[in-house]
């Protein structure tokens, strides 16, 4: 499953985690495949159901 940066940044932001969504920012790519990066969202505590946007991004 591909999720968007942005949506990731903004989950982040809304959370008043700034500093976490700008390390996002710099260390992911545009479209975030949990495949490979699954684990940091584990980490950052994001559930990967709540921030599908669009199943075709």
């Amino acid at each position: 499953m591909i999720i968007a940066k942005a949506t990731v940044l903004a989950a982040l932001r809304e959370r008043g985690q700034h500093d976490r969504a700008d390390f996002v920012d710099r260390e992911l790519p545009e479209r975030i495949d949990l495949n490979r990066h699954g684990g940091l969202l584990a980490m950052l505590r994001l559930d990967p159901a709540t921030l599908t946007d669009d199943p075709s991004v």
